[in-house]
């Protein structure tokens, strides 16, 4: 951690503004008026605190940041409770890392990363492209293979994200839809789990089910 001594000015006024009142609307408010200062962002880094962290997140500059930069930043979030790490390895991937083709194709490559979250990064950027896109990718059949075979020998972070793709292959590609559910029913991964009013269950044979029908229910009669 560094100490707040060595710190710029401006850092360690930033700092002084945090308590645990702090919400995420005030620290994109404060990132909006700084904008980019990819110095500053590794300052309120090195505090090794984590809503300093999420700000820092917020006004990096990614021209700034490569293979070894992200791995170190991803390094670095050991330090903080399973919640907190994939809440700030969350906000990289949305706020720097799909906004530069460089990183993307970074992110493209942690199939196999001894890093956790960088595997679950991998997966869930899969999840998303399907999710987000009108034309399911080509590699599902290859990428549903793999999670057949690997995804109850996985960490529990990464395993939600290997599920993640799996449902989202099941809802919009039919020729895989009755395998993503049987690999639900086999797994029993987030079975019977209790989820907050208005959420799909992570269970794919429910999650395929429900996310189908809502989009069968949008199309044209």
């Amino acid at each position: 951690m560094e100490n707040k001594k060595s710190l710029s000015k401006n850092a360690q006024i930033i700092l002084k503004s945090f308590d645990d009142s702090t919400k995420l609307g005030d620290l994109r408010k404060i990132a909006k008026e700084i904008k980019k200062d990819h110095l500053l962002a590794m300052e309120l880094w090195s505090t090794a605190l984590f809503k300093p962290r999420q700000l820092a997140i917020l006004i990096m500059d990614n021209k700034e940041l490569d293979k070894a930069k992200v791995n170190s930043l991803v390094e670095d979030m050991a330090i903080h409770d399973e919640n907190e790490q994939t809440q700030l390895m969350d906000w990289l991937f949305a706020n720097q890392l799909t906004k530069s083709k460089k990183l993307v194709q970074l992110i493209e490559s942690w199939r196999e990363s001894k890093l956790p979250l960088q595997r679950r990064t991998y997966w869930y950027f899969e999840g998303r492209r399907r999710w987000k896109g009108k034309t399911p990718p080509e590699n599902s059949g290859e990428l549903l293979s793999i999670i057949e075979q690997a995804i109850m020998d996985e960490e529990a972070v990464v395993q939600w994200a290997m599920n993640f793709v799996a449902g989202w292959i099941g809802v919009y590609e039919d020729q895989y839809r009755a395998r993503c559910v049987q690999l639900g029913e086999e797994t029993e991964l987030y079975k019977g789990m209790k989820v907050s009013k208005g959420c799909t269950p992570n269970y794919l044979p429910e999650f395929i089910e429900i996310e189908y029908n809502k989009r069968l229910a949008k199309e044209p009669k």
